[in-house]
């Protein structure tokens, strides 16, 4: 990420790296990735969803059970992949 510090002072978010050869230090981030692709396929531009939108999916119980797949997440009211807006 070539502009990691242009991102880190206009979002105040810290860019964290994992050392190489060090595959526990990716588990978190990999779960998380996991968890997102629920709502969001991969490459999915997120900029067409509204910030409340993207909120309720923030607020959703992590992580879904066994019976929850994304399609019951949608059906429930969240939404998900329905027209971007929310």
């Amino acid at each position: 990420m070539a502009n990691r510090k242009n991102f880190t002072v206009a979002t105040d978010v810290q860019v964290y790296f994992c050392d190489p050869r060090s595959p526990w230090q990716r588990g978190s981030n990999e779960n998380t990735n996991g968890l997102l692709r629920q709502y969001f396929p991969k490459g999915r531009d997120l900029s067409g969803y509204s910030q409340s939108y993207l909120n309720k999916i923030a607020d959703a119980k992590f992580p879904l059970s066994a019976s929850e797949t994304g399609a019951s997440v949608r059906n429930a009211g969240i939404g998900v992949l329905q027209g971007g807006t929310g």
